[in-house]
């Protein structure tokens, strides 16, 4: 009887701590639910404010040239104009397509396109749109549009490698330009949020139709159509030394993101400069920064003062004590919001692409990232990360520490959410 009592009493404790996690995590939530909804209502009709930004400007990388852009207005003018004078294929791939005026200024360009017998391919995520009207989403069939599902497992319930977004962005023309970064499609990116996207000429274009065609043939029965024929490649590969594209692709568990900035922090010997939308990373990750500011580099984060993602601000938050206490400049970006995703290492290693330093960018989702390692390119992204450092206000650890109370619980209270995000 002993025994069975004890067994009894184990079972009641575990059904107890059981309840207890499922109470605590269902309030954690609750309270992100309730901060999202409250930001939201607060922002409703704010304008951002004017920020800094640079005219686009191009430098040779190898055997091709890359081009930088940190306003909307100028990048999208420039893919337009790329779609307007292709003349045999187009590769299109976006998490967000928006709706909007700028929304359909790119729709109809694309299916002009399309139209003049120009091969049109196109990338949406359906869960990034689910609010886009179903009407934008009706495309004329002279254009082959692949939805990326909002469910992509199907039966599969417990295969983690089919639950990633496509938060990927891609636009490549015929066989000579393309363009990669962090700007979805929009009329608020358009002016209203501080990105970086790059354009490329010469031979990395084709990794990057690679890249766009590798995705499609892995998803294009979501086509519902049994005969839909693959993307076949008719241009050579060839080598680009200086640059090379990395790619997540959770599908086959491939994930080269992390370890390409672990690398290269790990290497550096003069600067670390970073900046991101949303910095949720791994503790290896912080602990690969305090060891490189330890060590006498000179590391810097930029981040938004408020992201578009009031809990992704409220858990990053529970890092910066760490980080100022090994030394690391956290720069936050003030009245708009910084989308970025880049990174300057040496003044020789960079990086540009879609990957935010969080759990879904580096071990969930479909990304992609220009490496490069070329001096110049190097120099005018840390150009560009002065510019946008002139606009920020640096966080001291005097004004960390002195927080009130509730943010320091919040902070705390949010914190094993991290793996959420």
């Amino acid at each position: 009887m002993g025994r069975r009592a004890i067994e009894r009493g184990g079972l009641g404790l575990s059904r107890l701590l059981r309840r207890v996690l499922l109470t605590v995590l269902g309030v954690q939530v609750g309270l992100a639910v309730t901060m999202s909804l409250v930001d939201s209502y607060r922002r409703r009709g704010k304008k951002p404010k004017p920020f800094p930004t640079r005219e686009p400007e191009t430098v040779a990388v190898g055997d091709g040239e890359v081009t930088t852009y940190t306003f909307g207005r100028d990048l999208y003018d420039d893919m337009i104009a790329a779609i307007d004078g292709a003349e045999r294929q187009i590769l299109f791939e976006t998490y967000i397509w928006k709706g909007d005026a700028t929304g359909e200024r790119f729709k109809r360009a694309l299916a002009a396109a399309a139209d003049r017998g120009v091969e049109v391919y196109c990338i949406y995520d359906g869960f990034a749109n689910l609010v886009v009207s179903p009407s934008f989403k009706r495309f004329p069939t002279s254009m082959k549009v692949l939805r990326y599902p909002v469910y992509a497992a199907g039966w599969r319930f417990f295969d983690l490698r089919r639950y990633g977004r496509d938060h990927r962005k891609i636009l490549v023309v015929d066989d000579h330009t393309g363009f990669i970064g962090g700007y979805n499609i929009g009329s608020a990116y358009e002016t209203e949020w501080r990105d970086t996207h790059v354009r490329v000429t010469g031979p990395a274009v084709w990794d990057l139709k690679r890249a766009f065609a590798d995705f499609w043939n892995l998803n294009r029965r979501r086509r519902l159509r049994a005969s839909e024929r693959p993307l076949l490649l008719e241009t050579a590969s060839t080598w680009e030394p200086s640059i090379r594209f990395q790619r997540n692709v959770p599908r086959l568990w491939v994930f080269p993101i992390r370890g390409m900035y672990l690398e290269a922090i790990n290497r550096a010997s003069r600067n670390i400069w970073l900046t991101q939308a949303y910095f949720l990373p791994d503790q290896d990750f912080v602990d690969a920064l305090k060891d490189a500011s330890r060590r006498g580099v000179d590391v810097r984060l930029l981040l938004p003062l408020k992201s578009n993602h009031i809990v992704a601000d409220w858990i990053s938050r529970g890092y910066f004590t760490q980080l100022l206490d090994a030394g690391v400049r956290v720069l936050r970006f003030r009245d708009a919001m910084v989308h970025a995703k880049t990174a300057t290492v040496d003044g020789t290693w960079c990086t540009v692409g879609t990957a935010n330093i969080d759990r879904l960018s580096l071990q969930g989702n479909y990304e992609i990232n220009l490496e490069a390692i070329d001096q110049e390119l190097a120099k005018q992204l840390e150009e560009i990360f002065l510019v946008d450092q002139s606009n920020c206000l640096e966080l001291t650890s005097e004004e960390w520490e002195a927080r009130d109370l509730h943010r320091k619980f919040t902070e705390a209270f949010l914190s094993p959410l991290r793996p959420l995000l």
